[in-house]
């Protein structure tokens, strides 16, 4: 886990990416070193991954979000033995369980829509133990604070982080880093 908290404290701003097109201007930014990748199917996601990890890049699977692979562990072990991949992220936590045994990087990926959702973080780090754990939306820093001020583990802030106020807000709360679909926040 310090590995990964370090590359994540190293690279504030994430590039998270749901096209080709996103992988390609993500590839030549020289600010990005991470990359969330949150699109693609059985049959594309070992060339995704190649494209990103070519350029010298992390490569982060969204596991949930590819097409033709059901969110249970055993697309985990798929993942790990098509791809280059660096680890995965999940909205589950047995998922994340699985990728800790083989070794990859894991963010827990959690949606903080009410307070049962922000009462279920606490259970489900225990449950899992992932080296981050991503809050969504990130445009909420006093949950963010309440967050990092509880637990441990680095927290991401992503979702709806469109510039540099958002970005600050975030760090500033505790995050250790936020992810971002835009371009032009990858640049901060």
């Amino acid at each position: 886990m310090n590995e990964f908290r370090e590359l994540l404290e190293e690279n504030p701003v994430i590039a998270a990416v749901k096209s080709d097109e996103g992988v390609d201007v993500c590839c030549r930014n020289a600010n990005v070193r991470i990359v969330f990748i949150l699109y693609g199917n059985i049959c594309s996601i070992t060339d995704i991954v190649q494209k990103v990890k070519d350029a010298g890049k992390i490569a982060m699977v969204h596991i949930d979000l590819i097409d033709g692979l059901s969110g249970r562990e055993i697309a985990v072990q798929y993942i790990r033995e098509r791809t280059r991949v660096d680890g995965v992220i999940s909205t589950k936590p047995a998922v994340i369980s699985e990728a800790k045994k083989l070794d990859l990087y894991t963010v827990l990926r959690v949606f903080v829509l009410d307070s049962m959702a922000y009462d279920n973080i606490a259970k489900e780090i225990r449950q899992c133990r992932p080296d981050a754990v991503e809050i969504l939306p990130g445009m909420m820093p006093k949950v963010i604070r309440k967050i990092t001020d509880q637990h441990r583990t680095p927290i991401i802030a992503g979702g709806l982080i469109s510039d540099r106020e958002d970005v600050m807000a975030a760090l500033q709360a505790g995050a250790v880093s936020v992810s971002s679909t835009r371009g032009r926040v990858w640049d901060l």
